[in-house]
């Protein structure tokens, strides 16, 4: 598989608690949760206005229609949601 592209939908977390390292994401072109898992362990990268890389990694599936879990270390900011990413 090649490269793709994602779209940083949210934090991970729950109502009352949100995880700044761990982000959903949502490959472009990916609608199930087969396809998805074989992004399991590939990596992330965020580039920041500036040019700066974030990196992070997939670590697993998250629902039945594609979209993946990625853990970033540090977390990205809040300009980030909505942003594009690319998953190596």
């Amino acid at each position: 598989m090649a490269r793709v592209k994602a779209v940083v939908l949210s934090y991970a977390g729950s109502h009352e608690h949100q995880d700044n390292h761990r982000m959903i994401l949502k490959p472009i072109g990916i609608d199930d949760r087969g396809s998805a898992a074989q992004l399991i362990g590939r990596k992330v990268v965020w580039r920041t206005p500036t040019g700066r890389k974030m990196f992070g990694r997939v670590i697993k599936t998250h629902g039945n229609r594609g979209e993946v879990k990625a853990v970033f270390k540090p977390g990205l900011p809040g300009q980030a949601l909505g942003d594009i990413v690319e998953i190596l």
